[in-house]
């Protein structure tokens, strides 16, 4: 199993690689990254270049995320039908180093969060999609910091995950332990998700502790 892994890494990184906000910027005469905060992202592209700018690259991003866990699950539930939520992670953890860390950007790209958000629903577990959707939407409007958001749903993807991962509630076969193993590794490389997207919102955090950070309009 460790060639498919690499395989979904691989393929993950080449899709997130499609930089919706660097493109779209480009196409309007702008380098994304040298205005706003800096960020090749949806809520940069919304402050920057406008709303229809942030809705258009939100679902660029979005759909990335989306269509390489889609991807995966295809091709791999024909292989590895029991151990197929493992690699469903590694193909969304590719596509969110791709737009995080794009090679041909100096590796200066988003933080992920609308990949992700792709992504999550890409594992299409119906409870974790209402809970990471209501962690978002619900939270941004009332408090409007974008980032608060977009770390309470990280964790909440990640929490969810791993609770519902260790409850059997995935099709991993707990009664054998190579299968209870790649189970483990999933709810690992799910947390590592959460935690780099958490480590990209550094800055914010640092804002958000001084009251220094802009709120969405």
């Amino acid at each position: 199993m460790i060639p498919a892994r690499f395989i979904c890494l691989i393929g993950g990184y080449i899709i997130g690689l499609f930089q919706t906000a660097y493109i779209y910027g480009k196409m309007h005469g702008i380098d994304i990254r040298e205005h706003g905060s800096g960020n090749a992202g949806t809520t940069n592209a919304l402050r920057v270049l406008g709303k229809k700018a942030g809705l258009i690259v939100f679902l660029g991003d979005f759909l990335k995320g989306f269509l390489t866990c889609l991807i995966v699950r295809l091709v791999i539930n024909n292989f590895y039908p029991d151990e197929m939520y493992l690699f469903v992670a590694y193909g969304a953890l590719g596509v969110v180093l791709g737009h995080n860390f794009p090679f041909y950007m100096h590796f200066k790209g988003g933080k992920g969060i609308a990949a992700t958000g792709g992504a999550i629903l890409g594992f299409l577990d119906p409870i974790m999609i209402i809970a990471c959707a209501l962690a978002f939407f619900v939270i941004v409007p009332i408090c409007r910091y974008v980032s608060v958001g977009s770390i309470l749903l990280v964790l909440t993807f990640a929490v969810t995950y791993t609770v519902r991962a260790l409850s059997g509630h995935y099709p991993f076969n707990l009664d054998d332990p190579v299968s209870k193993e790649a189970m483990i590794e999933s709810v690992i490389v799910v947390c590592f998700m959460a935690g780099m997207a958490i480590y990209r919102h550094k800055a914010n955090i640092v804002r958000l502790i001084h009251h220094e950070e802009n709120k969405l309009f």
